[in-house]
């Protein structure tokens, strides 16, 4: 994927990442912390994980083809590398989704239930699945943060100017 309606596909598809990495961090966090929300948030969440999983690799081959049809840069190329270390974590959010998801389904230990349902709601279990999911979680929006922030001054580093113009608008 290279143009979408003559913009290039990377500055359109960022957006999704931007959205939906740290969306699902929280919807995480939140389900690992609380089987309740877990429960509510049901398929969702693993839903939700996947298409940001999918839609990193998708960003980052759309980032390539760009990076290739502009001026060689510093900037960018820094961009591009931090670019390429989101894929792990958002394959870290999704597979910590499914755990979660899967947890949630099993639903809490009923006396006499044989089953999944009692080693799922153990607490120690639980909190090694919180912890690595507030960790993996805050991993990924951290980075999502930094390529961003270095994807901006990337874009923008030359390209206004820090004092007005002269031409107003609006009035």
């Amino acid at each position: 994927m290279t143009l979408i309606n003559g913009l290039p596909a990377h500055v359109l598809l960022v957006h999704v990442v931007v959205v939906l990495i740290p969306l699902t961090a929280l919807a995480l966090v939140a389900a690992a912390l609380w089987p309740r929300a877990a429960r509510r948030l049901g398929v969702l969440l693993p839903v939700l994980a996947l298409v940001g999983l999918i839609s990193v690799p998708l960003t980052t081959q759309a980032g390539e083809w760009l990076e290739r049809h502009v001026a060689d840069d510093a900037l960018v190329r820094r961009h591009t590398e931090l670019g390429d270390g989101l894929l792990p974590w958002a394959l870290g959010l999704f597979a910590l989704a499914l755990v979660v998801w899967w947890a949630g389904r099993q639903g809490p230990a009923e006396p006499g239930r044989q089953g999944g349902g009692a080693r799922w709601s153990a607490l120690p279990v639980r909190i090694v699945v919180g912890v690595l999911s507030l960790a993996v979680a805050v991993g990924a929006v951290v980075d999502v943060y930094r390529i961003g922030d270095s994807g901006a001054k990337a874009a923008w580093h030359d390209a206004y100017s820090k004092t007005a113009t002269g031409a107003e608008h609006g009035s």
